[in-house]
C-alpha cells in the first residue's frame, strides 16, 4: 500500500507541477529515486526498532503528506528546522485521533543510511524513532542543487 501511495502521489505530483505535455525521463528517475530513499529509509528505522524488540511503524498517508509539505517549506527556507511543527502536530492529530506526534528532520545526507545514522547518534532523533509510536511517514526531497531534505513523522 506504501508503494502504491508513494507512486500515485508522485504521479499526481509530476502532473500538477510540469507545465509541459510531456514529462521529463530525468524528471521521473529523480523523483522515483526520491521514493526508494522513503523506502528504504523507513526500512532501517523499522529494522532497527525490530531489531530492539518494538514494533514495526505502518505507513501513514496523513503523515507523508504533512511531511512532503514540511521538506517543501524547509527547500523554500534553505534549512532545516522544526518550525510549525504545534500546526502540523495538531492537524495529524485531528486527522487521524492521535495521542502523540514528533518529527525528525535532516539534509544534506547522500542517501538513508547516512540519515538513520545522523538521527541514530543524536540522542533526541534517536530517542524519537525509539518512541512509543504505531505510525510513521518519510518524506525525502531534493533541492534545485541536488541535496536532500528528510522530513519523518511519527504518531501514536
Amino acid at each position: 500500500m506504501r508503494l502504491q501511495y508513494a507512486f500515485l502521489v508522485l504521479f499526481v505530483s509530476i502532473l500538477s507541477s510540469c507545465s509541459k505535455d510531456t514529462l521529463d525521463n530525468t524528471e521521473i528517475t529523480e523523483a522515483k529515486n526520491d521514493i526508494e530513499v522513503e523506502n528504504e529509509l523507513l526500512n532501517v528505522v523499522n529494522d532497527y526498532r525490530v531489531s530492539l524488540g518494538y514494533t514495526s511503524l505502518q505507513f501513514s498517508p496523513v503523515a507523508y503528506e504533512y511531511a512532503n509539505d514540511h521538506n517543501d517549506y524547509m527547500i523554500s527556507k534553505g534549512s532545516i528546522s522544526h518550525d510549525n511543527f504545534s500546526s502540523r502536530a495538531s492537524n495529524i492529530a485531528s486527522a487521524v485521533e492521535a495521542e502523540h506526534v514528533a518529527e525528525n528532520v535532516a539534509k544534506d545526507y547522500a542517501n538513508a543510511t547516512e540519515a538513520f545514522n545522523g538521527w541514530f547518534n543524536s540522542s533526541n532523533h534517536k530517542k524519537t524513532m525509539e518512541g512509543d509510536f504505531t505510525h510513521t511517514a518519510v518524506s525525502v526531497k531534493k533541492n534545485a542543487s541536488g541535496a536532500y531534505y528528510f522530513t519523518q513523522l511519527f504518531f501514536k
